[in-house]
């Protein structure tokens, strides 16, 4: 049995895993749109040079709590619902966590991550830079548009949820 201080604890992980993960779908959004079509006009040796600083500010409290604290508010959330799965919403919190933590969690540190430190060993102004450089846009910017579109589903799944629990008060 849910108890009112359960399902108000329930609510607040899903709005908080609805947040975080639209949180960072925004921000891979934002380096599909123009961060990295950005980076990509410039001379190759800028743009590297740009996105290896880009890798080393990107280290950050903010970002990790942003990133790492909604996986763990989504693991928390599938076992809850795994748990209450006959409940209203918690199909769509399964959804959610799910899709954040294969898609968005997975693509970032066996793909996205991968090419990053690959790219950190590059010298800019080399050849061989310029040459692992263009590779290294349409491979980077591919995965993080399957991040995006992961981390947006999983908004998407949480904000269902949170409507979905709610049903089940009436």
């Amino acid at each position: 049995m849910i108890t009112q201080t359960n399902g108000r604890f329930i609510f607040a992980l899903t709005f908080a895993a609805a947040l975080g993960t639209g949180l960072n779908a925004g921000v891979f959004f934002v380096f599909s749109s123009f961060v990295m079509p950005a980076l990509a006009r410039l001379p190759a040796a800028q743009g590297i040079a740009a996105m290896q600083s880009i890798n080393v500010a990107v280290i950050n409290l903010s970002f990790a709590v942003v990133l790492f604290g909604t996986a763990l508010v989504c693991l928390v959330l599938i076992v809850l619902a795994l748990m209450r799965r006959q409940k209203p919403g918690a199909g769509y919190q399964l959804a959610g966590g799910l899709l954040y933590l294969i898609v968005t969690m997975l693509v970032t540190f066996a793909c996205n991550v991968p090419l990053n430190n690959a790219l950190d060993k590059v010298v800019p102004t080399s050849a061989e830079g310029a040459h692992f450089w263009d590779g290294f846009l349409s491979s980077w910017i591919a995965w993080n548009h399957v991040r995006t579109v992961g981390a947006l589903a999983a908004a998407a799944s949480f904000t269902v949820a949170i409507f979905r629990l709610g049903e089940g008060e009436k």
